[in-house]
C-alpha cells in the first residue's frame, strides 16, 4: 500500500490559512497541513525567513503549495528541503514575471511610502465599501486578510518587489488564472491557465483545484 503524500499549503500575503478551507484532496491519498505566516525579525532576510518557514515541516519528500506571495515563499522554502513537488498558484517564478509597475515600484523604491499602517488599522472593511458586489468583496477581504501587522506587510511589500530569483526552478509548475490583475498572465510564462481565474481563484475556484491538483502532484 503506497504511503500517504503529505501536502504543505503557504498562504498569500497578509492571508490567513483558512483561504485554504474550501480545497479538499483525497483523504486516503494525502495529508495536508497550513503554515501562518510569522511576524519577521527586524532587517530579515527572505532566506533567514523561510528555513523559520521549513521549521514547520515535518515530513521529507513533501509536497510544497503557495499561492501568490506564498508562491514565492515556497520556492525559497524549496533550496532548503527535498520536495516531490512544488506547486504555485497565482504567483510568479522569477523577478522577470513581475508586473512592470512593480519593478518601477522597487526601482523608486516607492514601496518604503506605502501606508500599511493604515491597513492594519481597519477594523471593518465593509464600512469602505459601496454596493452589494463591493460590500460582499470587502467581506471576504475582511475574512480572509487577517495578518495586518505593520511589521509584517512592509517586510512582505518589500520581499514580493526586490525578489531576485533569476532562474526557474526546475520541475516547478505554475497555476495562473487569465484574469489575475495582480500578476498579469501576460508577464507569466509555461503555467497551467484557469480560465476566468483571478488572484483569489484558490478560495472561488477550489472546485478546479479539488479536481485537478491530484493528477498535478502525481504527475
Amino acid at each position: 500500500m503506497k504511503e500517504v503524500t503529505h501536502v504543505y499549503f503557504v498562504p498569500g500575503m497578509a492571508a490567513d490559512v483558512s483561504i485554504f478551507e474550501y480545497i479538499k484532496l483525497p483523504e486516503e491519498k494525502y495529508r495536508t497541513y497550513t503554515i501562518s505566516w510569522k511576524i519577521p525579525e527586524k532587517n530579515e532576510s527572505i532566506e533567514s525567513y523561510a528555513k523559520r518557514m521549513c521549521e514547520e515541516i515535518e515530513h521529507k519528500e513533501c509536497v510544497l503549495i503557495g499561492v501568490s506571495f506564498g508562491g514565492i515563499m515556497v520556492q525559497e522554502m524549496s533550496k532548503y528541503l527535498n520536495v516531490s513537488k512544488l506547486v504555485v498558484i497565482s504567483s510568479v517564478k522569477t523577478k522577470h514575471e513581475l508586473p512592470k509597475r512593480m519593478r518601477l515600484v522597487r526601482k523608486t523604491k516607492a514601496y518604503k511610502l506605502m501606508p500599511t499602517s493604515l491597513v492594519s488599522k481597519i477594523e471593518n472593511w465593509e464600512k469602505l465599501a459601496f454596493g452589494d458586489f463591493a460590500k460582499k468583496r470587502a467581506a471576504m477581504y475582511q475574512k480572509y486578510l487577517s495578518v495586518n501587522d505593520k511589521t509584517y506587510l512592509d517586510w512582505a511589500i518589500e520581499k514580493i518587489v526586490c525578489w531576485d530569483q533569476e532562474e526557474v526552478i526546475e520541475g516547478i509548475v505554475h497555476i495562473h488564472g487569465t484574469k489575475d490583475i495582480v500578476f498579469p498572465i501576460n508577464y507569466i510564462d509555461n503555467c497551467i491557465t484557469v480560465e476566468k481565474g483571478t488572484h483569489v481563484m484558490i478560495i472561488n475556484r477550489a472546485r478546479w483545484f479539488n479536481k485537478h491538483l491530484p493528477e498535478i502532484i502525481e504527475n
